[in-house]
């Protein structure tokens, strides 16, 4: 059986971890490795594509991510309840024209005893933004600790 901690119920403290560890996945922009939190079965609601399983999830990643160049991203804790959290979202990207854009959103996720997400459901907008405007600036990968979150940029 597949664990991925922390797990329900959640506490603020575990609730943030898991936010997180979520931002650090997606941060990898490695499909297979985000689609290991998911359960197989997972069900999403993306914009207006629907998603469903892990396979489906590598897919849709890695078009994603083959689209949303340079893609850094940040998440924020929003709320919380017994087996499900609420996150607030920014992340900044540029085409293949070297058109930059800040995307916001809000994601709802709920999860298995097991820790595995079974649904996720996530609003976006993106706003086209020139590359002097950008704030996310760190290397590829994993946000460093002491960078910036969502609030203190004011988000």
């Amino acid at each position: 059986m597949e664990i991925r901690q922390p797990v329900p119920p959640f506490t603020f403290e575990t609730a943030e971890l898991k936010v997180r560890l979520a931002e650090d996945a997606w941060n990898t922009r490695n499909p297979e490795k985000v689609a290991q939190v998911y359960t197989k079965d997972t069900f999403w609601r993306n914009r207006t594509e629907f998603v469903e399983g892990r396979e489906a999830v590598v897919n849709f990643l890695t078009h994603k991510w083959n689209r949303e160049i340079d893609y850094r991203l940040i998440k924020e804790l929003w709320a919380f309840d017994e087996n499900r959290i609420a996150v607030r979202f920014a992340y900044e990207w540029h085409d293949d024209s070297d058109n930059w854009f800040r995307s916001f959103g809000n994601e709802n996720w709920e999860f298995t005893g097991q820790g595995l997400m079974t649904r996720r459901f996530a609003c976006i907008n993106d706003m086209p933004i020139k590359e002097t405007e950008r704030l996310f600036y760190w290397p590829l990968g994993r946000r460093p600790d002491e960078h910036k979150g969502l609030s203190e940029y004011g988000l």
